[in-house]
């Protein structure tokens, strides 16, 4: 990556920026996977049940779904290195409060302070690469940002189990604290003001309904698949009602207003939506698989959190460091080449994947998961980087808010439907099931059939993202500099 870079009216240090924004979003990434492994720990030190101890990944989701879409307006109307600050203030002192968390209650408010400082860095990393790194080149950069968003998760379960084996929970924190402090400092020191600043109005219907809206959704498919009543419960049925009203309300007034909050004109450029939809059916397909498959190895399988984490390493670290060669490779080849080739395999895995069983092999698990997240890396930064690039800098803002939100929709939808097609096969198995259905055999028995139909329902959102993937086409840059399909 090349240490400076010039826009028409400003030269940025690339490098210290970028070495400012990946640490932080390392240590962001990390803190957020780094805590599924422990929830078992948590139920019992904290005397919560399963039900209960999901809310520390649901009010995470719920903070980000409502915070992001507004990232596009705060962009506009904070500079950069404001924006920078604060994310990292909310993040450390979130991360101290869960470190001396005495409580269920002081841990769920310390993610909900987590959260926040995610959701303020994420838009703002991705539009300072929209503005300081040139079209020909952001597949790299926007690839090394995909070797953090995945060497992160990839990593935090395991260095978590061997917290967890040998300290307690709490550790989690107190490792990442120094981090993010350091992070802070050397934003303080390096970071560049890049946005410009142009203070639209802010309509606080707008504000209100995104909340309403997105929230509504995020909380009713993270609800639904908590699983004891699911879908059927009051809870998810008015979640569900409110947040599509309210979201239908929000659409509109956004296209009568003058000032949106979310320009969503976004969608009139043809590569954008289609990268956004790529991005989105990445996110379900990829945090769906991330649940289910953890959840067989260790109820079906009977394997330990760390002996899981340690599995499912391998696949991760080579989605990491993957996704800098595919950034380079989509900035000489386009998207094409690699969207399509992504998800055909993405869509071979996962029917293989339907297959597994109690019979199945660690080395045939490994070498799937694996070549899933080559798949992934082939997909992702090169979807989200091409449609991106088609905007225009006025619409960056808006483009990244659209994306960041989506992918916690796509997250919180993909994996709810999974929850409840894994417990829907699981049930029917049980209901026809030779003697004791409560048995240890049966019970893994009707898991398996679960996790299998779970995972076809992956490879069918997979082979649609394949159908659609035809249709995407490079992003070229014109003489003028604007960007064209």
């Amino acid at each position: 990556m090349q240490e400076t870079s010039t826009s028409p009216n400003k030269t940025y240090k690339v490098m210290p920026i970028m070495i400012s924004l990946l640490l932080s979003g390392f240590i962001g990434f990390f803190s957020e996977t780094a805590l599924n492994v422990a929830l078992t720990d948590l139920m019992r030190d904290l005397s919560v049940n399963e039900a209960t101890v999901q809310w520390l990944t649901t009010i995470f989701l719920l903070t980000l779904g409502v915070l992001v879409p507004v990232s596009g307006m705060l962009l506009q109307w904070f500079t950069t290195r404001q924006l920078f600050v604060w994310s990292l203030i909310f993040s450390i002192i979130g991360t101290f409060v869960a470190a001396i968390a005495p409580n269920f209650e002081t841990l769920l408010i310390a993610r909900v302070l987590q959260a926040t400082g995610t959701g303020l860095l994420l838009p703002l990393l991705f539009n300072t690469i929209l503005v300081i790194i040139p079209i020909e080149k952001r597949g790299a950069a926007m690839g090394i940002i995909g070797l953090i968003m995945m060497f992160a998760p990839a990593t935090g379960p395991t260095f978590a189990g061997i917290l967890i084996a040998n300290l307690s929970w709490h550790w989690i924190f107190w490792v990442s604290l120094p981090f993010l402090i350091i992070s802070l400092f050397v934003g303080l020191v390096y970071l560049q003001n890049v946005s410009t600043l142009t203070k639209p109005r802010i309509d606080i219907l707008s504000i209100c309904l995104s909340t309403l809206g997105f929230g509504g959704v995020v909380y009713g498919f993270s609800s639904a698949g908590e699983g004891e009543h699911g879908w059927g419960s009051a809870k998810v049925i008015i979640a569900m009602i409110v947040g599509i009203v309210a979201l239908i309300l929000f659409v509109i007034r956004q296209l009568k207003m003058k000032e949106p909050m979310i320009n969503l004109s976004t969608f009139k450029y043809p590569m954008f939506t289609i990268g956004l939809i790529m991005v989105f059916i990445c996110m379900m397909v990829i945090l769906s698989s991330m649940l289910i498959l953890p959840m067989y190895l260790q109820r079906g399988l009977m394997m330990s959190p760390l002996t899981v984490g340690l599995l499912l390493l391998p696949g991760g670290l080579i989605n990491g460091f993957l996704s800098p060669v595919m950034g380079g490779l989509f900035d000489k080849y386009g998207p094409k080449w690699l969207v399509l080739p992504g998800l055909l395999v993405v869509s071979v895995v996962l029917w293989f994947f339907s297959d597994i069983s109690t019979a199945s092999t660690t080395v045939l698990i490994i070498v799937l998961h694996s070549l899933l997240m080559i798949g992934i890396s082939m997909i992702m930064m090169p979807a989200q980087t091409n449609g991106l690039n088609q905007l225009p800098p006025e619409l960056y803002p808006h483009g990244t808010a659209i994306m960041n939100t989506l992918q916690q929709v796509a997250g919180a939808i993909g994996t709810a439907l999974a929850v409840s097609i894994m417990t829907a096969g699981m049930e029917k198995f049980l209901k026809t099931a030779e003697g004791n259905p409560e048995s240890p055999a049966n019970l893994i028995s009707g898991l398996t059939v679960g996790v299998q139909d779970a995972f076809i329902f992956a490879m069918v959102v997979a082979l649609v993202g394949l159908a659609i993937a035809f249709f995407i086409k490079r992003v070229k840059v014109t003489a003028a500099g604007k960007q064209g399909a």
